[in-house]
């Protein structure tokens, strides 16, 4: 073995595996939280199995990172995390349904709206003069889509 390597072996896997999760903890996206696990599951089999050579401790470590970051995907999609407020990060939804005066006129398709102290460009059908009203029916990225209101 390496002169820098600890002795026993395993604790460079548990120390390894404690850096990620500090990581996960500066860098979320629960990527490095399970290749922290990972790395400690290593440890453990090498508790159980001291000789186990390098090269299998890596290609144990790289195939229990992809599979628990693949079955913590799978179960985020088959029970997704709820909250009180869906639309806090998603701020052009929260506009869907309001009625807005169009501050520019709409000119190809695309006008200004005025919204609180900010101002949002807007998708329509339909060129119009400014002061038309406006209902926002989607957002198109960080453009909304609106519809003339009849």
């Amino acid at each position: 073995m390496n002169d820098w390597l600890l002795e026993p072996v395993y604790w460079n896997w548990w120390l390894l595996g404690v850096v990620l999760m500090a990581v996960e903890a500066l860098v979320p996206g629960f990527f490095f939280l399970w290749m922290g696990v990972a790395a400690l599951l290593v440890g453990f089999v090498l508790v159980a199995l001291p000789e186990l050579a390098w090269t299998w401790q890596v290609l144990l470590f790289a195939i229990l990172s992809v599979s628990s970051i693949a079955v913590w995907q799978w179960r985020l999609r088959g029970h997704p995390t709820h909250t009180d407020d869906p639309l806090l990060n998603r701020r052009g939804y929260q506009y869907v349904g309001r009625v807005f005066t169009l501050d520019a006129p709409v000119v190809n398709g695309h006008g200004k709206i005025r919204v609180d102290d900010s101002t949002w460009k807007v998708l329509v059908d339909q060129d119009c003069p400014a002061g038309v009203r406006l209902r926002i029916v989607d957002v198109d990225g960080v453009m909304l889509k609106g519809e003339v209101e009849k």
